[in-house]
């Protein structure tokens, strides 16, 4: 979202997991019945979601918490709070968990994969504790306000290699109040599937307030100061979302980015449906280049603002080699951020707004990849302006119907990519959280490149909170997602379908 003007370390106990016929005469028989078909062998996916799952991984309501309309309600709540080593990891590795418990109190952790698991949404994986929790130091302020938590390592999680990809959470939970949090990270893999959901872990951290008014929409004591100059990293909790988002205070979110607003409806959704899907962080997608070719389409989803030049580069060139592109997602490829080092050392743990160009570090060219270009806020009605579109097939849908306040939290419009082989598919007014009408108008489009392959924009952050009702699913204020659409369904149905075929 663009807005104007826009002590020594405690010793901390540490825990390393282990994962650990007879013959017979001759005699006229009735003509063989043809061979059966053999079943399509199932993918990873469908093979994953057969197992039992659970709703356990759900947070329990606070029993004392900031009053929401609060600054502080958007903050961090020190009964149990962490954060991890990797943004991703794959199987073999290990990841680091960091952990602070104020007051100290020993506690528990589950370890779950986010999936459909016959509606629970998620499987626990394993689990780990009692461990002894500990007050950790208080975190550090550095240069550009940088804020690393430095905290002791608390537990080591082998990742197995029979793990699949996916978004794992895990639940932290104190066992004197039931204090809970998460930790969030991707597994990923390196095998060739059919599609690659990447999550928007940069855009969750941009806007991370931890411990208090440290993102990139704040510079010293001026919140929502939007100009180079602050930097944010992967090493501290995240809180809770606070983005100006429609939603109020979900403390039951707490330490998951924004992933179980944006991205997990349609993580959910893909695999209730079976599709082959792995899963990459906005990392993965700046350090490995040739990991995108491994499959037919890339997802970027719900709220995908901040990417790196050296991103859309690499998605750029997946796209001409004949990957298909999905932006089921507003706001997308609009902040240009540089990766740095951690002051550890490690890379693309830290990251600040391009400078280049005074304060305006938006990316000017992002139509040449998504087929419009990126705004902040705009609300409105999804209308279809191209109905004889293969998109379409199957909707029953008719040019002018409108699928209502489908268009927000943030959008996409004019102008676009100039392309003969652009199509606008939906258009239409917006207007601010106010009712102003605003400009310009949004415009879902798609492009089709000489190899086959296609790029679709939705134009919409909230295209995927029509597409299922996961567990824990949030409904923003003003509107009406509590049911699925049968139309937003088949829209994807179709266009996965072309992007994998």
């Amino acid at each position: 979202m663009r807005l104007s003007s826009r002590r020594r370390l405690a010793a901390v106990p540490l825990l390393i997991l282990t994962l650990a016929g007879s013959g017979c005469r001759e005699q006229s028989r009735p003509p063989a019945a043809p061979p059966q078909a053999a079943r399509p062998r199932a993918n990873v996916v469908q093979t994953e979601n057969a197992k039992p799952g659970t709703t356990e991984w759900l947070l329990g309501r606070p029993k004392a918490a900031p009053a929401a309309g609060s600054d502080a309600a958007y903050q961090r709540m020190r009964g149990i709070e962490g954060y991890v080593s990797h943004t991703s990891i794959r199987g073999g590795e290990t990841l680091t968990a960091y952990v602070s418990v104020s007051p100290p109190a020993p506690y528990r952790v589950l370890v779950f994969r986010m999936g459909h698991y016959q509606g629970t949404g998620a499987r626990l994986m394993t689990a780990l504790g009692p461990l002894a929790g500990t007050a950790q130091a208080e975190p550090v302020e550095l240069e550009q306000q940088l804020v690393e938590a430095r905290w002791q390592p608390s537990f080591r999680l082998p990742i197995p290699s029979h793990w699949p990809s996916g978004v794992y959470l895990a639940k932290l939970t104190r066992e004197d109040t039931g204090a809970q949090s998460y930790l969030i990270w991707v597994v990923r893999d390196d095998r060739k599937a059919d599609l690659m959901l990447q999550v928007s872990d940069l855009t969750w951290q941009a806007y991370n307030r931890w411990p208090g008014w440290r993102s990139l929409y704040d510079w010293k004591d001026e919140q929502w100061r939007t100009v180079p100059g602050a930097k944010v990293g992967f090493d501290r909790p995240y809180s809770f979302y606070y983005n100006k988002l429609p939603v109020g205070w979900e403390p039951l979110t707490n330490g998951s980015g924004e992933f179980l607003l944006w991205e997990f409806p349609l993580v959910y959704w893909l695999e209730a449906n079976g599709y082959d899907v792995t899963y990459v962080s906005n990392i993965d997608t700046h350090a490995d280049a040739a990991g995108l070719r491994r499959v037919k389409g890339f997802l970027s989803v719900g709220h995908d603002e901040y990417w790196s030049r050296t991103m859309v580069e690499n998605v750029t060139r997946a796209r001409d080699a004949g990957v298909s592109l999905a932006f089921l997602s507003g706001n997308a490829v609009d902040g240009e951020i540089t990766l740095g080092h951690g002051t550890d050392g490690r890379p693309n743990r830290v990251f600040e707004r391009f400078r280049g160009r005074g304060e305006d570090d938006d990316f000017a060219d992002e139509q040449q990849l998504i087929g419009a270009a990126s705004y902040g806020v705009g609300l409105g009605d999804w209308t279809v302006t191209d109905a004889g579109h293969w998109l379409f097939a199957g909707t029953g849908m008719k040019s002018g119907d409108r699928i209502p306040g489908l268009v927000g939290w943030e959008y996409h419009g004019p102008p676009f990519r100039k392309d003969p082989a652009l199509a606008v598919v939906a258009r239409g007014p917006v207007h601010d959280a106010e009712g102003k009408l605003q400009k310009p108008e949004f415009a879902a489009t798609i492009y089709q490149l000489p190899r086959g392959n296609v790029v679709f924009n939705a134009a919409t952050c909230w295209w995927n909170m029509l597409l299922s009702r996961p567990p824990g699913f949030v409904n923003p204020n003003g509107r009406d997602f509590t049911r699925s659409d049968p139309r937003v369904q088949r829209i994807t149905r179709n266009l996965l379908m072309r992007m994998i075929r």
